[in-house]
């Protein structure tokens, strides 16, 4: 920290020197995925389609008013959550990447970098995979699209390093409690539910406040919005949570870079 330069040239140097062994652990972790798998990339499609099933039976039958949306109701449920998945996905992967890693990191010396590129290439292949239901559901409602569309993987590249600050932020620890990855996902539960998925943003209230400052919200509802109607409702909110992400994980990538080698050294005794 004494010499920001030299410490900022040794991660860019890292980051590129790490591609090709990221690129291996990559292939092997979606091979063994999908290899130990009945369902394989079914898996992708379930819990979306679950999700909007129960959600428009419920409101449907009255069960809940969970107000209008600008898409059919399914539809809203569906890509969204694929949204929801992806980031969730993204904040997850560093975290899984450490505590898988453990006895690599003890016994290899190697850029700490790679185990985490690996992770974030499984998530933009998810999401590759979770784009075939997403198309299936434009042809099927007959949604609409503007030229706008074009700009919606931008919006999905920030929600991803949302996401993945997050998580980078909490991958050192990760690796030496456990209690780091039983608690996120219990967090990631309540945090869905702080989050437009199966609801249209709220317009006041409480609970439309903490829906509005939860940073995740203008990522995910900019990208559904580029995707659909091509009109971004919050454009505000969601340069500030792009600003979050950006910053944020340039400050976690510091920390993980500066905190490894005391991680490791933990494990190893």
């Amino acid at each position: 920290m004494r010499h920001p330069l030299q410490l900022f040239k040794e991660m860019w140097r890292d980051l590129l020197g790490s591609r090709e062994l990221a690129w291996r652990l990559l292939i092997r972790d979606i091979r063994a995925k999908y290899r130990q798998s009945l369902l394989g990339v079914f898996w992708a499609f379930i819990p979306p389609v679950i999700l909007a099933a129960g959600f428009t039976f419920a409101k449907g039958s009255g069960v809940v008013n969970l107000g209008n949306t600008d898409l059919p109701y399914p539809a809203y449920v569906m890509f969204s959550m694929t949204l929801w998945q992806t980031f969730v996905e993204a904040l997850n992967g560093p975290i899984q990447a450490v505590t898988s890693a453990k006895s690599m990191l003890a016994r290899i010396n190697f850029p700490r970098e790679a185990i985490i590129l690996a992770k974030l290439g499984e998530v933009f292949f998810n999401f590759g995979i979770k784009l075939i239901l997403i198309l299936g559901l434009f042809i099927w409602f007959k949604i609409p699209v503007t030229w706008n569309v074009i700009l919606a993987p931008v919006a999905l590249i920030h929600l991803i390093l949302l996401g993945t600050f997050i998580g980078l932020l909490l991958a050192p620890m990760s690796g030496l409690y456990q209690d780091i990855t039983m608690g996120i996902t219990l967090i990631t539960g309540l945090w869905l539910f702080i989050t437009p998925v199966v609801y249209p943003v709220p317009n006041g209230g409480v609970f439309g406040t903490i829906v509005k400052l939860n940073p995740v919200t203008p990522l995910l509802v900019t990208t559904r919005d580029l995707a659909t109607t091509g009109v971004v409702s919050d454009p505000e909110g969601f340069w500030i949570a792009s600003l979050i992400a950006i910053l944020g994980l340039l400050l976690a990538w510091i920390i993980y870079r500066l905190s490894m080698p005391f991680v490791i050294e933990r494990i190893s005794s």
